[in-house]
């Protein structure tokens, strides 16, 4: 039996729900003896791949590059994951939707700078007018709040995907 393609990434975010995902700790060898992760932050794959079976998602949708990402994984997966806050409402990315773009790239750049600088453009993806949750910019399947969510809702979700079954998350998870 062919294993379950897993696909992982982070958008605009800390992280940390990636470290929670690590933290499954020896959760992850029953994960790996169904399932071999494609594409992540720790993997040698430069392009989402065609025909992953799960997506996981973390990370509120902020920039083009975002967009991109989050679109092409939709697009080549079956089921879609938004894993932590960012993804499942915006979170702390989002704080910054109240500020039109070019006025925060100039206070973080030009401003907040020591040395007389400018906006960068080479190099940094172009940010989108506001950021936001994961759903804003594609189907959703299931949404795993929490900052970061907690280990074992992780190794629940991933576990009962792997069985073919639909997680049932109303008493394992709580947002923040």
């Amino acid at each position: 039996m062919d294993k379950v393609k897993i696909g992982t990434c982070w958008l605009d975010g800390c992280s940390g729900c990636h470290m929670s995902l690590l933290d499954i700790d020896e959760g992850i060898v029953a994960v790996l003896e169904k399932a071999d992760i494609v594409f992540g932050p720790l993997v040698d794959a430069q392009e989402w791949p065609e025909g992953v079976d799960v997506a996981v998602i973390e990370g509120a949708v902020s920039s083009q590059d975002d967009l991109k990402l989050a679109q092409t994984a939709r697009a080549r997966s079956k089921v879609v994951v938004a894993l932590g806050d960012c993804a499942v409402t915006g979170n702390v990315p989002s704080m910054r939707n109240g500020i039109p773009v070019r006025k925060l790239l100039e206070r973080v750049y030009v401003e907040g700078a020591t040395v007389p600088s400018v906006v960068p453009t080479d190099g940094v993806p172009a940010l989108l007018k506001q950021a936001e949750p994961l759903h804003s910019a594609i189907k959703v399947d299931i949404h795993v709040p929490g900052c970061p969510p907690k280990p074992n809702a992780i190794l629940f979700v991933l576990s009962e995907l792997l069985e073919g079954r639909e997680p049932d998350l109303g008493s394992k998870l709580r947002f923040g």
